[in-house]
């Protein structure tokens, strides 16, 4: 009977089963993730990723640790035996390894071409067939002793090779050069110290466990120099925990006689084109006003960007500026993430050294086995051949009576009582060796020897010797290879914080409030050329004022709101200019108009409210303070009744108001008192009677009359005065105003 072909459900139904999302990532996710982490992008405690170790040893195992430099292109075309990731991954390693780049403060190759610069962005490094290297004389201190097994080998990934799990490092590597590496759910972060500093710190903590590490290492130290700012507290974090920040900032100097800024050494995070679009950016937006001009004059001398300035630029407060605003200030952020025995492992410095130690006295004791093991054998050869010293005609006889060569190390054995191993020994001897003198010399060795063999052994079993020879070692590195630090530190104290006020610009300015609401702000200086103020038709100046670039400008409306502005964001235009059009750059509401504007730089005095139902409100200026940088505060004085007058009183004076154009009142803005709300209805200064209001308010010095104190009133309420008719006509004022019954 023949079987019936299978659904697509049922196939379907055969192959599509459900997993949970946890099994799924646990099976296929993590595999990878470790992957990253342990052979990619996390550094052991050698201080260096598998990438660099297969580079360097590479070049270890091409002798270009003595020899003459090698193209680039045959070093990598090399390494791929070890590193299957391809010609372009591992030059641009090996570039960022070199001299040349610049980007390690202790540089394993030795480099002979373009390498680019790690403070540039743009600086391409050459093709590796035009770049030469070889590996630079600290290499002997990375590669110590590894042919005598201080470190494991393991195949390489086809299997043909081995290769060193982690190279024998004589000083802790992975403090002394920068390293950064993004893995999967972590990442490290590491910066470099100086290796003198190291070195010492090392020596103190394994004399003594308790050392504090910071009193050796004063701080990190980049190959690019610049200014570390020293924070105890920060720095004491970073060296305990393994995480922190702490500051970079560039140097410069001053030319007076061509007024330029030269900056020579910057953050190592940053590059120059990042500085100095930066620069551009804050220069095109008005934020700073002082630069005329920024080029980029690096050249076979080294780093050098010029900033042009105007002659009378504040030098400091400028640069003040540049630090807070621009990459001269980086922050560089720790996270001592590193291999221990494979498992990722955040460390402070004095834990790093310790596992370090422990390492290092790990390869040590290998390093003794190998050279005791070696001197056993050797003793062991020797006893033999001391045997046959009491017999050599014995030997000789025996050698020359034994038919079978391979009956030749037997014989021996028998005669002598000796083992295979001596045996074989005695008879590879040359035949002109088997003389007295020769075997005598050779047994002379013995007992020098077996004092070695007790030498080794006393010290591989002593930890105390061991750290002894470290020491040992450590202080010849830092001796050989130590250098003065590049990163200068300055304690936090010698910084200047600047505040955001600080960081404006502070010159005198001018502003000015039309009734259709444009407004200018024109510099004091520009000024003093400028011509008539341009207007639209029709238009007419409301409000102006001087006041200085810091200050803060309030913008008063007819619907009860004000706007802010900081007169810093505002632009500087000429009087020739129309100015900006208030609605589009406060964003005001539909048919909102601004009715009064004053500025401020400390929000003293106080704002007076003068309303139509006869009250008056005083309200403090402090009141429209706020600590957000808020565009627009709502309910900035009462509704309740018509506005008739507003204005910043800096200090109590005289007004005069008019009810209905026939009474007149004069008081002392004194006698109001402040209110506690911004959106008060306020106090009532004027009786009115039934459908009268007051309609108009005038400074004193602006109300034309012989005979000012006529209507003076010494307390609030009051009735007023009738307006005398030559003051009526001094002031052009209407009849009475007529009201709707």
């Amino acid at each position: 009977m023949a079987k019936k072909k299978k659904t697509t459900a049922q196939v379907e139904e055969n192959f599509i089963q459900e997993q949970r999302i946890t099994d799924t990532l646990r099976l296929n996710y993590m595999p990878y993730a470790m992957s990253v982490i342990v052979s990619r992008a996390i550094p052991e405690i050698d201080g260096f990723k598998p990438s660099h170790r297969k580079l360097l040893y590479t070049m270890y195992q091409m002798g270009l640790l003595k020899g003459d430099r090698t193209k680039s292109s045959n070093v990598v075309g090399q390494t791929m035996k070890l590193n299957p990731h391809g010609d372009a991954a591992i030059y641009e390693t090996l570039v960022r390894l070199t001299e040349g780049n610049g980007a390690l403060l202790l540089p394993f190759v030795d480099s002979k071409g373009n390498f680019g610069k790690q403070y540039s962005r743009d600086m391409a490094y050459a093709a590796p067939r035009y770049t030469e290297v070889k590996l630079a004389a600290v290499c002997s201190e990375i590669f110590r002793d590894i042919e005598k097994d201080t470190v494991t080998f393991v195949d390489n990934y086809d299997g043909k090779m081995k290769e060193p799990l982690l190279l024998p490092t004589t000083f802790p590597n992975i403090l002394v050069n920068p390293n950064l590496g993004i893995a999967v759910g972590m990442a490290s972060s590491i910066p470099s110290f100086n290796l003198k500093e190291v070195c010492e710190a090392a020596i103190a903590c394994i004399k003594d466990p308790k050392a504090q590490v910071g009193d050796y290492l004063k701080g990190p130290d980049f190959p690019t120099g610049g200014q570390a700012i020293y924070d105890a507290a920060e720095y004491e974090k970073i060296y305990r925990t393994g995480r922190g920040s702490f500051r970079l900032r560039a140097k410069y100097r001053f030319d007076e006689k061509n007024s330029c800024i030269e900056i020579y050494e910057i953050p190592y995070t940053t590059n120059i084109e990042s500085i100095i679009d930066k620069v551009i950016a804050l220069v095109k937006s008005g934020k700073i006003k002082e630069i005329t001009d920024i080029r980029d004059e690096t050249d076979l001398n080294g780093l050098k960007i010029t900033i042009d300035v105007k002659k009378s630029t504040n030098v400091e407060l400028l640069m003040n500026k540049l630090y807070t605003m621009t990459p001269l200030s980086e922050s560089f952020s720790c996270n001592l993430n590193v291999l221990i025995d494979g498992k990722p492992m955040t460390l402070g410095v004095g834990e790093i050294l310790h596992y370090w130690t422990l390492f290092r006295m790990d390869s040590i004791r290998r390093q003794l086995a190998y050279d005791m093991k070696k001197k056993e054998d050797k003793h062991h050869l020797l006893m033999g051949l001391s045997k046959i010293l009491m017999d050599i005609d014995k030997a000789i006889a025996i050698i020359r009576n034994t038919e079978l060569e391979s009956m030749v190390v037997p014989n021996l054995m028998t005669g002598f009582q000796i083992d295979e191993v001596q045996a074989e020994y005695i008879a590879e001897i040359k035949l002109r060796n088997i003389n007295k003198e020769y075997i005598l010399k050779r047994i002379e060795e013995l007992d020098t020897l077996k004092k070695e063999i007790e030498e080794l052994y006393d010290t591989l079993h002593s930890d105390v010797k061991i750290r002894n020879i470290i020491c040992k070692q450590l202080k010849q590195v830092a001796k050989d290879y130590g250098a003065e630090r590049k990163t200068e530190i300055i304690q936090q104290e010698e910084i200047k914080t600047l505040t955001k006020e600080e960081m404006i610009e502070d010159y005198g300015i001018r502003i000015f409030l039309t009734k259709e609401n444009y407004f200018k702000k024109i510099s004091l200086v520009s000024m003093r050329s400028a011509g008539e103020q341009k207007m639209k038709e029709d238009d007419e100046m409301l409000c102006e004022m001087e006041t200085t670039n810091r200050a803060d400008i309030l913008f008063f409306s007819d619907r009860c709101n004000v706007y802010k502005l900081k007169a810093h964001e505002a632009a500087d235009t000429k009087a020739s200019a129309m100015g900006d059009y208030l609605p589009n750059l406060l964003g005001m509401e539909a048919e909102e108009k601004i009715i009064y504007m004053t500025a401020t730089t400390d929000y003293n005095g106080n704002m007076l409210f003068v309303f139509e139902n006869g009250k008056a409100a005083k309200v403090q200026l402090q009141s429209y303070a706020t600590k957000a940088n808020r565009r627009k505060l709502l309910n900035a004085y009462s509704a309740k009744s018509k506005l008739v007058y507003l204005e910043k009183l800096e200090a109590e004076k005289d007004i005069v108001l008019l009810r209905n154009y026939d009474k007149a009142t004069l008081l002392n803005t004194a006698l109001i008192p402040l209110n506690a709300s911004k959106n008060a209805s306020g106090v009532q200064v004027y009786i009115l009677k039934k459908k009268s209001v007051l309609t108009k308010v005038y400074p004193v010095d602006q109300f034309e009359t012989e005979d000012v104190e006529y209507y003076r009133t010494q307390k609030i309420p009051t009735t007023g005065h009738f307006i005398q008719e030559k003051d009526k006509n001094a002031n052009a004022l209407p009849a009475q105003l007529q009201l709707m019954e």
